[in-house]
C-alpha cells in the first residue's frame, strides 16, 4: 500500500505550488522574478528539488539530489542565454534542446527510479515547475497561454473540439481493436478524483509542453497549420510506449489525431485551458467507458 506521510504530502503540495502559482498569477510571478538580481534569479529554481529530498527513494540519493536541485538551475541559465541571443523569440536552439531532454526524460521514464511508484508523477512535476519558471519567468516566452482562470470561451472551444474528435476516435478505436466498451457507472467521488488527477497530472503538463511550448515555438518558424500538424505528430509519437511493451502504433495514430484537435483548441486563443479541457474530457471518458 502507498505510504502517505506528512513528508510525502508536503512534497506533493510543494511540487504543486509553482504550477498553481503560474496558473493563477503567472504575470505576477514573472514580475517578481525579474526584480531579483541575476544570480539569485537563476538560483531560485533549485527549491523545486525539495520534494525529492522529502519523498524520493534513498537509492543513489546523492546523484538524484544533484539532478533535482541542479537541473532546474541549468534550465534557467540556458533559457536566460536564449533570451539574450534571441530577444525576438523566434526560437533558439536552447529552447528546443531543453524541451527535447525534458520530453525524453518523461517519456522514457528516466527519472522514475528516483521515486516510490505512487509518487513517480512528482518527478514530472518538478521538471514542469523548472520549465515553467525558465520559460515564463526567465525567458518570458509570450503566447504560452497558461492561465487557470477559466473563461466561458475555454469550455465552448474545448467541448466543441471534443465533439469533433469523438467520431474519429470512437470509429477508428473500435475498428482497430484499441477501444473496448465497458458499461459501468463510476461513483461521484471516484469520478471527481479521476477528473482532477487527469487534469492536473496529465492534461495540464502535456498541454503546456506540447501546445504552450512546442507548437508555440514552431508557429514562429512555420505556418500555423504546419506547426499544428508537426506538434500533433510529435504528441502522437510520445505515446509509442504507452500501455504496451512494444511500439503501440494504434495509440500513436489515435493520439496524433487527438493532438490535432487539442492543438486547434489551443491555437484559437492561445489558451492552455481550452486544450486541457478537451484533453481531460477525452482521457476521462476513455478511462470510464472505453
Amino acid at each position: 500500500m502507498p505510504q502517505w506521510t506528512p513528508a510525502t504530502i508536503t512534497a506533493v503540495l510543494w511540487a504543486l505550488v509553482p504550477l498553481l502559482a503560474f496558473g493563477f498569477a503567472g504575470k505576477r510571478c514573472s514580475a517578481l522574478a525579474q526584480k531579483l538580481p541575476l544570480p539569485p534569479r537563476l538560483a531560485v529554481p533549485a527549491i523545486f528539488g525539495v520534494p525529492y529530498l522529502l519523498a524520493g527513494n534513498t537509492y543513489a540519493r546523492g546523484n538524484w539530489l544533484v539532478l533535482y536541485f541542479g537541473l532546474p538551475v541549468l534550465v534557467a541559465v540556458l533559457l536566460w542565454r536564449a533570451s539574450t541571443f534571441d530577444p525576438v523569440q523566434h526560437g533558439d536552439w536552447r529552447d528546443f534542446a531543453i524541451l527535447l531532454v525534458l520530453g525524453l526524460a518523461v517519456d522514457l521514464r528516466w527519472l522514475d527510479p528516483a521515486w516510490p511508484p505512487h509518487l513517480a508523477a512528482l518527478g514530472k512535476l518538478i521538471l514542469l515547475d523548472a520549465a515553467l519558471y525558465g520559460f515564463l519567468a526567465v525567458r518570458q516566452l509570450t503566447d504560452v497561454g497558461f492561465d487557470l482562470r477559466f473563461r466561458k470561451k475555454d469550455f465552448q472551444i474545448g467541448f466543441r473540439e471534443l465533439i469533433f474528435y469523438a467520431p474519429f476516435a470512437i470509429v477508428m478505436g473500435f475498428v482497430l481493436g484499441f477501444l473496448h466498451l465497458r458499461l459501468r457507472l463510476p461513483s461521484p467521488g471516484s469520478a471527481a478524483i479521476t477528473v482532477l488527477f487527469t487534469f492536473l497530472f496529465i492534461a495540464i503538463p502535456e498541454e503546456i509542453f506540447f501546445r504552450g511550448w512546442i507548437q508555440n515555438l514552431l508557429e514562429r518558424r512555420m505556418s500555423r497549420t504546419y506547426a499544428l500538424l508537426v506538434t500533433a505528430v510529435i504528441f502522437g509519437l510520445s505515446h509509442f510506449n504507452k500501455r504496451a511493451t512494444h511500439f503501440n502504433w494504434r495509440y500513436v495514430l489515435l493520439a496524433t489525431i487527438a493532438g490535432i484537435f487539442y492543438g486547434r483548441a489551443w491555437c484559437e486563443q492561445h489558451r492552455v485551458a481550452a486544450s486541457a479541457i478537451v484533453h481531460t474530457s477525452v482521457d476521462t471518458i476513455w478511462s470510464f467507458w472505453l
